[in-house]
């Protein structure tokens, strides 16, 4: 009857909702890390110093990879270089990235290093995606200000070209 429609399709349609965000958002974090990984490889093989590729260049070989799911004004990219892989280290929450607020901080994404030949370097693309049932399925803490940042990272050593970034 119309009564027990009612009673049963607000949770219902929640519950759809819900499982349809998390598909999406499953979804641009796969597209963001293979994105990632894809254009990371520009500058691990040595195409990107080659061409002298600017961060603005790299972020927009980032973009071109990541199809409708992203708004390409809110994709930051930073590329740093590493003595060693063990100082890399562990950036478990992204607190470097966060201001004091625990919101994404976009001012702290500066630097677009590529390195030379057999440098190791790391490559980070970060998103602040919104989310819809910010109320209902997150709290502040995993999703502040109603967005989910999500991140591609490509760790690696440079192949050993012989031309250097200038």
């Amino acid at each position: 009857t119309a009564v027990e429609f009612a009673l049963v399709a607000a949770p219902f349609l929640f519950l759809m909702g819900a499982i349809f965000e998390l598909a999406i958002l499953f979804l641009a974090g796969q597209v963001l890390d293979t994105a990632t990984a894809d254009a990371a490889r520009l500058i691990r093989t040595g195409q990107a110093q080659q061409a002298a590729m600017t961060a603005a260049q790299f972020k927009t070989q980032v973009c071109n990879r990541l199809y409708v799911l992203f708004d390409c004004n809110n994709v930051y990219v930073e590329s740093k270089v590493y003595s060693s892989f063990g100082s890399i280290g562990s950036l478990s929450n992204y607190s470097a990235y966060r201001d004091t607020s625990g919101n994404f901080d976009p001012t702290k994404v500066t630097s677009y290093q590529p390195g030379n030949g057999s440098a190791i370097v790391v490559v980070r693309v970060f998103y602040n995606y919104p989310v819809l049932f910010k109320k209902m399925l997150w709290d502040e803490t995993s999703a502040p200000g109603g967005k989910i940042l999500i991140t591609g990272v490509a760790a690696f050593r440079n192949e050993p070209f012989p031309w250097t970034y200038p």
